[in-house]
């Protein structure tokens, strides 16, 4: 009987947006919602593609047109927040591939987490309804932890989950993921099935891509 092989990894770390979760289109809608709500011109799927990876604050000042005011804009925030609240889990679902790709990862020991700019109950509450016995745990954006690309939410979930930073990997989408794992000093896979296109992702200095998410899963376990 041959060795055991050893695994490449023994934790991976998950973006969420445009990662595990396919939620462009109910933020989208909620955003062009409350754009037209007080007035203001619609939104593209393209550009919500564009806007989205900094939290919502972030998305919310570059749907706006320029030059609102900043009153005007709070105000914005918060109704986008409260609608999208109650309208994310409508056409929001994990991409082709994923949930057989968490259920290969932990029948082969690798564990895994979720970190996400998007708020932390609505991260939890995603994760519990689709990936529920898959993941350990999930972190979003909450006070005292910095919102990606500032390590701090990757550094939280390698202290949780016990690890050294050379046992984990960085899983996103886009530049702010890469810049989150070398921020972290963490290695980092782009999926090439998200938000961003390849050459977005090769000037903000991807080094590692993933096609599939079976590709990822060998790459992952080291196949």
């Amino acid at each position: 009987m041959g060795e055991k092989r050893k695994m490449r990894y023994k934790a991976v770390l998950f973006d969420m947006d445009g990662t595990v979760m396919n939620t462009i289109e109910d933020l989208r809608d909620s955003v062009d919602h409350s754009l037209k709500h007080f007035g203001m011109p619609g939104i593209s799927l393209e550009d919500t593609m564009r806007f989205i990876g900094n939290g919502a604050r972030r998305l919310i000042e570059q749907a706006v047109p320029k030059g609102t005011e900043n009153d005007l804009l709070e105000e914005v925030l918060k109704y986008y927040v409260n609608y999208y609240q109650n309208h994310r889990m409508i056409k929001t679902a994990p991409f082709k591939g994923i949930t057989d790709l968490m259920r290969r990862l932990k029948e082969a020991g690798i564990r895994q987490v979720i970190v996400s700019n998007k708020p932390d109950a609505a991260t939890k509450e995603i994760a519990e309804r689709f990936f529920s016995g898959l993941t350990e745990f999930v972190i979003g954006e909450k006070e005292g932890l910095r919102r990606k690309p500032w390590p701090d939410m990757v550094d939280a979930a390698i202290d949780q989950l016990g690890l050294t930073k050379d046992e984990c990997v960085y899983v996103g989408d886009s530049e702010v993921d890469v810049a989150t794992a070398k921020n972290a000093a963490v290695q980092c896979i782009s999926v090439l099935w998200g938000f961003r296109d390849r050459k977005t992702l090769e000037e903000a200095g991807a080094a590692a891509y993933a096609q599939t998410p079976e590709k990822l899963g060998d790459m992952i376990i080291g196949n």
